[in-house]
């Protein structure tokens, strides 16, 4: 850990306590650091922004109406990850129920702005080469969609939010071992889904 990292986690768990205590200034504190970060998540997983919105201010009201009971045995951003893991599992299991099947392969990719590649442009790159990327992106976004939100869950956390196993294995409340086997099933999975849609093409 870096000496600014020390530092910052040091501020986090101060904020922590004072938020505890019952200052709301110091939880809008903590919202204001852990928000793109729990709602980017949150979007990855469920690729609609204005779920991805609903669940993460629902995780930061559940965070503050459950503040008293945090102990402290794992980092504050792990249980926010965790509260914010199990909403996200919960939607998930909503929408499947009112889609009655599964998610639709002509569906474009959602962002804040609508509907677009999220990659930016460069401009070394032609047009052609562009339109390729962003429809690889789009490609590889909805088969993670495809893949089970506990397999999804892992793939995202590790390969895209850039999580150690072991932050993943506290946020997820398993053993690392799970973490890893979930890992390879959820990266196994995404190469076949984007097999099979190749062959298609």
């Amino acid at each position: 850990m870096t000496r600014r990292s020390e530092r910052d986690a040091i501020a986090t768990e101060a904020l922590v306590e004072r938020a505890k205590r019952g200052d709301n200034r110091a939880f809008e504190a903590l919202v204001d650091i852990y928000k793109d970060k729990i709602y980017t998540y949150v979007l990855r997983m469920l690729r609609d922004p204005a779920e991805a919105e609903d669940v993460a201010q629902d995780a930061f009201l559940r965070a503050y109406q459950s503040l008293p009971k945090f102990r402290g045995a794992s980092s504050f951003q792990t249980w926010l990850y965790r509260i914010a893991s199990n909403l996200v599992i919960d939607s998930v299991r909503r929408q499947k129920r009112r889609q009655d099947g599964g998610v639709s392969l002509d569906a474009p990719m959602d962002t804040e702005e609508g509907q677009m590649a999220r990659e930016l442009a460069d401009e070394h790159r032609g047009p052609e080469e562009l339109a390729e990327s962003a429809a690889l992106q789009q490609e590889v976004a909805e088969a993670i969609s495809q893949i089970s939100p506990r397999l999804r869950t892992v793939l995202v956390l590790y390969d895209i939010e850039g999580m150690s196993y072991q932050e993943i294995a506290d946020i997820l409340g398993c053993p690392l071992g799970t973490v890893k086997s979930r890992l390879f099933n959820a990266r196994a999975q995404l190469r076949e889904l984007l097999e099979q849609k190749m062959k298609l093409i």
